[in-house]
């Protein structure tokens, strides 16, 4: 009985090891963007279904947002969260929506709400990506 629960553990974390993403396969890209005095870097690893990094936002004279982003890749669109420390107070997340167009990523906005007590954009209601907040621009690869 013994060694069949052993064989069953040992399978098991087999199979997990090989399901996570290899860093190296990881491309980084990072995009800056700018909106009147406000420039926003998002400094990001990427591969064909994921992404994570760095996502930071300067708000001339008053202070940033700066953290954590991950999520995944559907087509041309990239969806995740931001996860922050706001202005140097306390940590926040939000969701964020990116599109990919023409070689930029335009920052979507939409209606924000929670579900089981994380934010993400409500379902069925559009993220609008016309009037953009941030247009970012690869400036390294």
């Amino acid at each position: 009985m013994n060694i069949k629960y052993l064989l069953f553990l040992i399978v098991i974390a087999i199979v997990s090891c090989n399901s996570k993403d290899e860093k190296s396969k990881y491309n980084q890209i990072v995009y800056q963007a700018v909106n009147d005095k406000d420039t926003a870097t998002l400094s990001i690893h990427i591969n064909d279904k994921r992404f994570y990094g760095h996502y930071e936002v300067l708000y001339h004279k008053i202070g940033k947002d700066s953290g954590d982003v991950r999520g995944d890749i559907k087509g041309d669109t990239l969806r995740g969260d931001f996860h922050f420390i706001s202005n140097g107070g306390s940590w926040k997340r939000i969701p964020l929506a990116l599109l990919k167009k023409e070689d930029k990523l335009l920052l979507g906005n939409g209606i924000i709400t929670t579900y089981f007590n994380l934010p993400c954009f409500m379902p069925g209601t559009p993220i609008e990506y016309n009037n953009a907040k941030f247009v970012f621009e690869e400036i390294r690869k």
